[in-house]
């Protein structure tokens, strides 16, 4: 007797922990949606503001200009010690 009691607790246990993952899930897919919705959402106005004032644009934005080819390819043959 005792031991059909320790069955249907655990099993009550197991189903009571098992509809809490599922509501948790829900609740992390929930959250999951709308993190991405505000992120696409804060994309397309960051754009929106570049395009009506392109001189403000952060510096973090702008397009990093490379130096007018000062260094060139160095092979390791050249550097080697002639003796």
């Amino acid at each position: 007797m005792l031991l059909w009691v320790a069955v249907a607790v655990a099993l009550a246990a197991a189903l009571v922990s098992w509809m809490r993952a599922r509501r948790l899930a829900q609740k992390l897919e929930a959250l999951t949606q709308s993190y991405w919705e505000l992120r696409y959402d804060f994309t397309r106005l960051r754009s929106q503001v570049a395009r009506l004032d392109p001189e403000n644009t952060p510096a973090e934005e702008a397009p990093a200009q490379a130096p007018a080819s000062t260094v060139s390819f160095i092979s390791l043959s050249s550097m080697k010690k002639k003796g």
